[in-house]
């Protein structure tokens, strides 16, 4: 908000930026919450039009999906604090109650109802009224359906639950805001984020009067996530392969094929495919080994007592048997190029 209120003239509205980096926080370490973590960021600014709440919600399925996950495994719930806010004002809730009322309904999920009664004693409600009301999908306002509408046009509804107890424990959202979390929620919130349309104006001292939305998504709950679920625990085996320095290991199980395999090894790199081999006579198991730790997506191997050539997949069961004379570095190119490789054929 301050970059924005100091740099916004120099650049076209809305505003779309991300940030990725390191951030840290001063508190007990607990699972999927540590004191050092990477998180990603994404927001628009000077924006009003729910359409930007939803392209932002869009990118954060987005991303899950490009992770492995599908809608089996996770859930955005979205609310809007202008629902809450028209719900205090019904029942004589003051603007300076305000803060207090939301901070009980954010944790009313995790809360058992006599607590809540406790609560929610000093505003005059009782934790049936606020359970009823959110039981009632008709007090979702008109920009958060317009959001929820938006999203199903895109195909997106499988991934959106309209949960009006997420009201998100910061005091600058103003309108919708929205929780990712998995589908049993067994972890904590993946991402968050949602509209805060007078936090511009506060930090610059009014000078600066842009509505906003953005989201947040950390990197420690993630990981154990992915840990969880098969498909994206593959994606991203199948991402690390493809960081690698090495595309194909060579293998020379004949020691009597290495003038062979320097031959064939020139014609493989001078296709642009990134290969290696041990340059000294090795065990075929070490070769095997080594082939493994370099994340290679396959291994070629020159054999013995055969000129057939053996292309076996490093990520997975597959096996297949060349004659000599087939062109390989084409051949591994169109493997290569198979989406997200062998690991999810």
């Amino acid at each position: 908000a301050r970059i924005v209120a100091e740099q916004q003239r120099d650049y076209p509205k809305p505003l779309k930026w991300f940030e990725l980096g390191a951030c840290f926080r001063y508190e007990k370490p607990q699972k999927g919450r540590f004191r050092e973590f990477y998180q990603f960021n994404a927001d628009i600014l000077g924006e009003s039009s729910p359409a930007a709440d939803a392209e932002l919600i869009a990118l954060s399925i987005d991303l899950m999906r490009a992770l492995g996950f599908g809608p089996d495994d996770f859930r955005v719930r979205i609310s809007d604090r202008e629902v809450w806010q028209n719900f205090a004002a019904q029942h004589s809730i003051g603007p300076d109650q305000l803060s207090d009322f939301l901070t009980v309904i954010d944790q009313f999920a995790k809360t058992s109802p006599e607590q809540s009664d406790l609560k929610l004693k000093p505003f005059g409600i009782t934790a049936a009224q606020v359970q009823d009301f959110m039981a009632n999908p008709d007090h979702a306002s008109e920009s958060l359906q317009a959001i929820i509408d938006d999203l199903s046009h895109r195909g997106l509804a499988d991934y959106v639950t309209l949960d009006l107890s997420i009201v998100r424990g910061l005091a600058y959202y103003t309108g919708a805001v929205f929780e990712l979390f998995d589908a049993r929620k067994s972890y904590r919130a993946i991402a968050g984020g949602g509209r805060y349309d007078k936090l511009v104006s506060a930090i610059s001292d009014n000078k600066v009067d842009l509505p906003a939305c953005g989201f947040a998504m950390g990197d420690a709950v993630i990981a154990e996530f992915i840990q969880e679920c098969p498909q994206a625990l593959l994606k991203q085996q199948a991402w690390l392969q493809r960081q690698s320095s090495c595309d194909v290991f060579l293998i020379i199980d004949d020691e009597e094929r290495r003038n062979e395999a320097i031959t064939l090894a020139s014609k493989i790199r001078e296709a642009g495919i990134r290969l290696d081999y041990s340059l000294t006579p090795t065990k075929f198991q070490k070769q095997s080994k080594v082939a493994k730790s370099s994340l290679a997506r396959f291994a070629v191997i020159l054999g013995q007592n055969s000129p057939e050539i053996r292309i076996k997949s490093l990520a997975g069961p597959g096996e297949e048997t060349l004659s000599s004379d087939t062109d390989l570095p084409s051949h591994l190119l169109k493997k290569l190029a198979e989406p997200d490789g062998p690991l999810l054929a």
